[in-house]
């Protein structure tokens, strides 16, 4: 017998839509063949998520809920194909029911999020699979995010095609829900200057000094030179260091500082279609 392994059901997965017992069934129906094991999930009714499985997903709806003690949070992003499919009513429905459920269970990922029940004996990557045969387009979930803290405040961005969540390290609703509005508007890459990948520290401090020669500056300046631009780029894309979009005198940390002192932020998520 053929040996099916894990990265070969994840590969039919993605391919067709199909659940994950399903394309393993298939596979083993299959010997292992990728192409005859499409054409057994074809015969069984999954012909509609096997052919689009080729179409881009770049639009749908992006939904961020938390729990009832408002400590814990995800963002979900649902994709399909078209613009009007994403502004139904059953797919928002849709959408909404898949979101209440990865924070009733909090699945580690995303492939977890598909394993979990949705209703009867389905799960939630069958009721993809069964969804697209009803609509004709390609529904997947492109998207997922989890978020702990003291305190998490969700945004969700007017058109669902974008959704923030924020930790912060007390209860504070307003100053939550401006924070999440500041980490949609200003698109930061991490929540303060010790989060930035020494990786990407190194391409700033690369470009900075690049650009100071390219200016004809002296060589034994590049490197002060290349760290202020660094200290800049802190302040332009990471979250607390931030401007606050309300008011630019202060940086968020220092909003925040002024709503109750000490507040801080602990965390964020973003997520946008496509993202």
């Amino acid at each position: 017998m053929v040996k099916i392994t894990a990265a070969d059901v994840n590969a039919l997965r993605k391919q067709t839509g199909a659940g994950m017992m399903d394309c393993k069934k298939a596979l083993v129906e299959a010997e292992g063949d990728m192409e005859k094991a499409i054409d057994v999930l074809r015969k069984k009714g999954q012909k509609v998520a096997a052919k689009r499985a080729d179409r881009d997903a770049s639009e749908g709806a992006v939904l961020a809920m938390t729990n009832a003690d408002n400590n814990y949070g995800v963002i979900v992003s649902l994709n399909c194909e078209t613009d009007f499919v994403a502004k139904n009513e059953s797919y928002l429905a849709l959408a909404t029911k898949i979101t209440t459920i990865a924070l009733e269970n909090r699945p580690a990922d995303t492939e977890a999020l598909l394993a979990l029940p949705y209703e009867g004996n389905l799960t939630v990557a069958d009721k993809l699979v069964e969804q697209t045969g009803v609509i004709g387009e390609k529904l997947e979930i492109n998207g997922y995010e989890q978020l702990e803290g003291n305190f998490v405040a969700p945004y969700i961005h007017n058109g669902n095609k974008l959704a923030t969540l924020v930790a912060l390290s007390a209860a504070a609703p307003e100053a939550g829900r401006n924070v999440a509005m500041q980490a949609a508007a200003m698109s930061p890459i991490a929540l303060d200057r010790s989060a930035v990948s020494q990786e990407t520290i190194d391409r700033e401090l690369e470009v900075g000094k690049d650009l100071a020669r390219q200016e004809g500056k002296p060589e034994e300046m590049l490197d002060k030179i290349a760290q202020g631009r660094l200290n800049k780029f802190f302040k332009e894309s990471t979250l607390v260091e931030q401007e606050y979009i309300s008011d630019n005198k202060l940086t968020v940390a220092k909003y925040l500082d002024s709503v109750e002192k000490g507040l801080v932020a602990t965390g964020f998520r973003r997520v946008g279609l496509g993202v």
